[in-house]
């Protein structure tokens, strides 16, 4: 636990009391404030209450009363309205944050200068997380691991000179964060997403800049266009940059090269690392991620040498591009988290053919229609849930396919097919382009469940554990 000392001797106001609320509630109670915590739900508040928190209703609270009301990030903010709470804290005069802004501020009151390396995008934020927390500890670091990524911020191990944070920050987080400074800060991409919380794209893009603008390094994936505006911004500002590209060679930044990971500079330009052979980090996508995550370690003051081990070891996250094992040449990719069709062109995008692919869901807006150019990669789709009649109608005439209902007949027929198809590479890939909701309660349960079916197929022999 992280104990946040800012507030000692003052009443906080807690409000949203799941993982990180709770945390929250622990930190300011350790750190000496007087915590007041709340929430919309009944069985939240009880839960607050019987581990010994004050709970009272916010809005019999007046600004004297609290010196600042700490929001959980699922709260909205601004929109599609702000939260009654955001609304009578603005009234009263009361300032808003959340968990990461309390981090950041105790760690320049404790710690200034200890290493804190923030990362934010809208995909790929939990797989370069994860990378770079990998390649730090296998160069000997000691690193707190957590954020959006799942462990809630104040839940780790207090900032320290001798100790890394790598924190996965969601646009939420950022948003409840005004003061977000880390050692090093990451931007991967901007892409749609979120408007139902920030209205625009103008107003997500805004609030993603935030992680990197106060950053003393800040790594920017130059591959889109809100992104090079961003960079160019910072550029002109003066900030200390590190362009990095899965698209482009950069005359000055870290680059993809075939395989390769190139780091240009003025003076000359060298390979890093190579890509080639390692499954967890498959398709351009990855490329990215392993790109900026090598200019975040290098920065770090990681060798080529640890940066290069760390890439080579590492085991990728549970339910994203997944490599499980194999059955003779056949591979078993657990790719889960492809919940639309743009998560699941990423994961078609990185194999050449032989695709083997189980699909199906609840269905999202669009389909997969947005897929009709990897087609030819599918030797055969095996559909399971409700979208199957949808995703048959777009196969039809371009892919042979197989209504298969429930996974559990999805993956014995494809072992199968594959494993007889006569490819030199077959895959078993599940990538749904779906919600699980219709017929599991997250896409972690899907993958577990696809994970179990593939091990308990004779002859299979399992890879290294993907993290959690």
């Amino acid at each position: 636990m992280t104990p946040v000392t800012v507030f000692s001797g003052k009443r906080v106001a807690v409000f949203g009391l799941g993982s990180s609320g709770l945390a929250t509630c622990a930190a300011l109670a350790a750190g000496g404030a007087e915590v007041v915590a709340w929430d919309d739900q009944a069985a939240k508040i009880g839960e607050a209450k019987a581990k010994g928190y004050a709970a009272e209703d916010l809005r019999a609270l007046d600004r004297k009363a609290v010196a600042a009301l700490v929001l959980s990030p699922g709260v909205p903010l601004t929109h599609p309205k702000p939260h009654w709470t955001v609304e009578l804290a603005k009234k009263r005069g009361v300032e808003i944050v959340g968990d990461v802004e309390l981090f950041c501020r105790e760690r320049r009151a404790r710690a200034p200068g200890a290493p804190f390396v923030a990362i934010t995008g809208t995909n790929g934020k939990s797989t370069t997380t994860a990378l770079i927390a990998h390649i730090l500890r296998s160069a000997g670091r000691d690193v707190q691991v957590g954020g959006n990524l799942g462990t809630p911020i104040l839940s780790l191990a207090p900032p320290a000179l001798d100790r890394t944070h790598v924190i996965e920050c969601s646009s939420y987080q950022i948003d409840l964060a005004p003061t977000i400074d880390p050692t090093v800060g990451i931007l991967l991409n901007i892409t749609p997403d979120h408007l139902d919380r920030h209205g625009t794209m103008e107003n997500y893009a805004a609030v993603k800049e935030r992680l990197v603008a106060r950053s003393d390094t800040a790594v920017i994936a130059v591959d889109d266009a809100f992104t090079r505006g961003v960079a160019a911004r910072l550029e002109k500002a003066g900030r200390h940059m590190i362009k990095v590209s899965a698209q482009e060679t950069l005359a000055d930044g870290i680059f993809l090269d075939e395989t390769r990971i190139v780091r240009a500079g003025k003076a000359d330009s060298r390979s890093v690392a190579d890509l080639a052979g390692i499954g967890s980090l498959r398709g351009r996508h990855n490329a990215q991620n392993a790109a900026a995550a090598v200019a975040a370690a290098l920065s770090l003051g990681v060798s080529a040498e640890a940066v290069r081990r760390g890439l080579f070891t590492f085991p990728g996250l549970a339910h994203r591009m997944e490599e499980i094992g194999r059955k003779g040449a056949v591979l078993f990719v657990n790719d889960s988290k492809g919940t639309n069709a743009d998560s699941t062109e990423k994961a078609l995008s990185s194999f050449a053919g032989g695709i083997f692919w189980i699909a199906g869901g609840k269905a999202k807006e669009g389909g997969i229609t947005s897929l009709k150019a990897f087609f030819p990669r599918i030797a055969k789709a095996y559909l399971i849930g409700e979208a199957s009649d949808d995703f048959a109608s777009t196969l039809e005439g371009r892919v042979p396919y197989a209504k298969c209902g429930v996974l559990e007949v999805a993956v014995a027929k494809a072992a199968e097919d594959a494993a007889r198809s006569g490819k030199e590479h077959p895959v078993v890939l599940l990538s749904p382009a779906c919600a699980s909701f219709d017929q599991f309660p997250n896409f972690e349960v899907r993958g577990d469940r696809f994970r179990e079916l593939v091990r308990a197929i004779p002859g299979f022999e399992p890879m290294r554990e993907a993290a959690a």
